[in-house]
């Protein structure tokens, strides 16, 4: 069996949604952008040899739709040559291309793969523009078929015996992790310089456009206590334990 290797690795900064740093920026640019960047790293590769992109999406409609891992090879790799296909595991889909890239490359069915993910919850509503349960499905005792991922992290809280407290903790000393690796510019190395154009109307009515750069995440907040986390209320389950605070959050970005 052929053992699969990492090579190159980039990532965007991760934007928050739906009022962020990106929400000028669609999904399939900001992942194009972020190929582009990754291939400096592998000057001598022929792009030619790529055997697949596999992108990750959780949303793909819109402008995340159309099969839009193949749009991406175009738009990324400035050939025609290599194909795409977009994969919906929602939350895991960005890890899961990277596990079928590895598959692939060990059981011989490919030998360079480009795999990752990309998402704006910006531009798409959560669940989508148009959701469409089956009714009958759910009101046959089945409507946890259609839980988000809060319904679901309170079913795993309640299982695992998972406290408030624990998961206020958890979310404060994530953000504490956060932002000293940026103070000390752990993340740059990794992270893609992104340029975003606005179009806004001035103080006078007129339309003027400015252009900006992202290569910081915006998530992280240094205000973030504990005495704050414990005092919000939860969101999803009545009497539940997850709160905005000890969520993640709504994100636009591609890696």
């Amino acid at each position: 069996m052929k053992t699969a290797y990492i090579v190159a690795a980039k990532r965007t900064a991760v934007g928050k949604a739906p009022k962020g740093v990106f929400r000028f920026k669609r999904p399939d640019e900001l992942a194009a952008e972020t190929i582009e960047a990754m291939l400096k790293d592998v000057p001598s590769l022929d792009k030619t040899r790529i055997d697949d992109v596999i992108i990750g999406n959780a949303m793909p409609e819109a402008e995340q739709g159309l099969n839009m891992a193949r749009l991406i090879s175009l738009m990324g790799l400035k050939i025609d040559d290599v194909p795409g296909v977009t994969v919906n595991r929602y939350c895991a889909s960005g890890v899961e291309t990277i596990a079928m890239a590895t598959a692939k490359i060990q059981s011989g069915m490919a030998d360079c793969i480009i795999a990752g993910g990309a998402e704006s919850m910006s531009y798409i509503p959560m669940g989508g523009y148009k959701p469409t349960p089956d009714y009958r499905v759910a009101k046959a005792g089945n409507e946890d078929y259609y839980w988000g991922m809060g319904l679901t992290a309170e079913a795993v809280a309640n299982e695992f015996n998972v406290s408030r407290e624990d998961q206020d903790q958890f979310a404060y000393n994530s953000h504490q992790k956060s932002l000293k690796a940026q103070a000390e510019d752990r993340f740059q190395d990794q992270i893609v310089p992104i340029n975003v154009e606005e179009t806004f109307l001035n103080a006078d009515g007129k339309k003027e456009t400015r252009t900006y750069t992202v290569n910081k995440d915006e998530g992280p907040r240094a205000d973030t206590k504990l005495e704050i986390l414990a005092k919000l209320r939860p969101v999803f389950a009545a009497g539940g334990s997850v709160t905005a605070g000890n969520s993640s959050q709504m994100s636009d970005g591609a890696a």
